[in-house]
């Protein structure tokens, strides 16, 4: 068995889950040592064989045979005990292990760039973050087990084979090392095809994830059968993946099943003439037999359990290629920490893109102060949330630089730059749990009286007060529980309760009606006293009260002043204003910044693989 699996391999892999086991290393080593009195009862019995067969069936040893039954038993129920026993503390070494990876790989993904998000699918994160790691040590403790367990076994059944003939012994032994051989091909042809079927399997979650998050569009836009077509697509490229896994190991173990089979002819025939001759003795001849079938046993299920070993060493390397990886925005050596911003913030030349060779900020430079509120209007995929998603690093700029009281953000602990920064997304996520939960994510030391207020400035107070639990309203699974504007409203109130100096609105009051947008920008405006303030904005009734109004278009800032000087320029504003107003009525553009085709936001179809 354990020629069949490179020793590099197995202690490569190893070494590199030490640090894993390490902290378990004693139980580890307990479930080890368990293995070989396991697999070294195997040679007692097989080599029982020959006083049973020399004293009870040629001698007719009355009184040996009275004992056999209960020297059987013994030895069976001892094995069974060492077994269950080596079972258990491996299992339970590897459900640490498991969780120890899981741990370090959530670590890890938290600490991922939002493009990193932005160019793979939900499948490939679960498969790699999760399924991994329990295939990995499952694999690993499994057949480490195995190996051990086979390992002492075998060496005790090759001196059982030796002690009891050794010419029978070289054919035996011959054999199983010419199974090597076909072990060593299917290596090089499953390799491929699992990593294959790596790929397919995270596309299977991917359409799993995609239809629960997308039921309402599913189903209204009728894309049932669409939906149906790529599943099917997918089931039938998975099913292809698993006969080509069969016709490159499936006919593995039947060929040593048929070179077992041989070697056991091979030995039958010498045995016979061996016991006529007298050279050996029927017990002899019957404790050979028994540790060889013994000794082969593992051939016959060596090629599943081959094709096992190299998924599991595949999820190993994919494991360590995350834990390896390190994020491209990270806080750098020497980096200092933003108490608070006391002067104001500075982009200086900056130019970005999400694709290369697909501008989407070109020479953007511009100034804010401190207690300014500045408003970025402008085109959809201009460019506004582009600039609101560069500023606490989610995204690093190709050229130019962002500077707060003077000092590149680069030089801020990435901690606490964010940690000033309070920002309301336009998709408006909400965590699973309660409205209490999600608060305390924005501060998690707010008292009751905090949230309470926070509440109240995002005018949400009196449905949470209607509700049966209050602040413990559960909320669903991204806010499925609430309404478009109920959520919107959460998101407010949990970033303004997060109290930070800079506070980014990015299309924050879009899902309100118009009664209960100018009820939450009258609180807005009281709660945002003495902070600095950007709004991004398709609806100029929300930013005409701003210090300053930049518009953005293609990516550069084409104007900027109040409303007032705007309109009386006559330019990309006025022509703005004009076409959102008509009749004085603030008319909503047709077009979402994060559903439009031509948005800035960061392509989601770029998958990695």
């Amino acid at each position: 068995m354990f020629n069949f699996i490179s020793k590099n391999q197995f202690i490569f892999n190893y070494r590199r889950m030490w640090p894993f086991i390490k902290p378990y290393w004693f139980r580890a080593l307990l479930g080890i040592l368990l293995t070989i009195p396991a697999g070294s009862l195997d040679a007692v019995i097989a080599a029982f064989l020959k006083p049973i067969t020399d004293n009870v069936l040629v001698a007719k040893d009355v009184e040996f045979s009275r004992a056999l039954p209960f020297i059987i038993i013994g030895f069976t129920l001892l094995q069974s005990v060492l077994n269950y026993a080596a079972t258990y503390v491996n299992a339970w070494v590897g459900s640490k292990i498991s969780l120890g990876l899981k741990w370090h790989l959530y670590d890890k993904l938290l600490s991922m760039d939002p493009i990193y998000f932005d160019q793979r699918s939900s499948g490939e994160i679960i498969l790699r973050y999760s399924n991994d790691a329990e295939l990995a040590t499952g694999g690993l403790v499994a057949n480490l087990k195995l190996f051990l367990t086979k390992f002492f076994s075998s060496l005790g059944l090759v001196g059982v084979m030796l002690y009891n003939s050794w010419q029978l012994s070289i054919i035996a032994l011959g054999i199983f090392v010419l199974a090597v051989y076909p072990v060593k091909l299917v290596k090089r042809k499953i390799k491929d095809v699992t990593t294959k079927t790596v790929g397919a399997t995270a596309n299977f979650l991917t359409i799993y994830n995609e239809t629960f998050s997308g039921n309402k569009i599913i189903n209204s836009f009728t894309l049932e059968e669409t939906f149906r077509g790529k599943f099917d697509q997918t089931l039938k490229f998975l099913f292809r993946l698993s006969i080509k896994l069969t016709q490159g190991g499936g006919w593995l173990s039947p060929l040593l099943h048929f070179i077992g089979s041989l070697g056991l002819a091979l030995v039958l025939g010498l045995g016979t003439n061996l016991i006529v001759t007298e050279t050996i003795t029927p017990g002899n001849f019957i404790a050979f037999i028994g540790a060889m079938m013994m000794l082969y046993t593992p051939l016959k299920s060596i090629g599943t359990n081959y094709v096992k070993v190299q998924m599991s060493f595949l999820a190993i390397d994919r494991i360590f290629d995350i834990l390896n990886a390190e994020p491209k925005i990270k806080s750098h050596d020497g980096a200092v920490t933003l108490e608070t911003i006391r002067e104001g913030l500075e982009c200086r030349k900056v130019f970005f893109s999400y694709v290369p060779e697909r501008p989407v900020l070109r020479d953007v430079s511009l100034k804010i102060s401190v207690g300014q509120t500045v408003a970025l209007v402008g085109n959809s995929g201009g460019g506004k949330t582009t600039i609101g998603s560069l500023l606490p690093r989610l995204y690093e700029v190709d050229r130019g630089e962002i500077l707060i009281d003077g000092v590149n953000i680069k030089d801020y602990t990435l901690e606490s730059l964010r940690r000033n920064i309070a920002i309301v997304f336009q998709d408006n996520f909400l965590f699973s749990g309660t409205i209490r939960d999600n608060l305390q994510m924005g501060n998690p030391e707010a008292t009751e009286e905090d949230m309470w207020q926070a509440l109240a400035a995002a005018n949400l107070d009196q449905f949470i007060k209607t509700s049966e639990k209050g602040l413990d309203t559960v909320v669903g699974e991204r806010g499925i529980l609430l309404s478009g504007g109920q959520k919107q409203r959460v998101a407010i109130a949990r970033a303004f309760i997060k109290n930070a100096p800079l506070v980014i609105l990015d299309e924050a009051t879009s899902a309100l009606d118009n009664k209960a947008e100018k009820v939450v920008q009258e609180a807005l405006e009281k709660l945002m006293k003495d902070r600095t303030v950007i709004v991004i904005a398709h609806r100029l009734s929300t930013i005409q009260s701003a210090d300053n109004i930049l518009v953005v278009n293609d990516g550069r800032i084409v104007e900027q002043g109040n409303h007032e000087e705007l309109m009386a320029r006559q330019g990309a504003y006025y022509a703005l204003y004009a076409t959102r107003f008509v009749d004085g009525q603030d008319q909503d553009s047709p077009t979402d910044e994060s559903n439009s085709h031509t948005s800035d936001a960061p392509p989601q179809a770029m998958n990695a693989e």
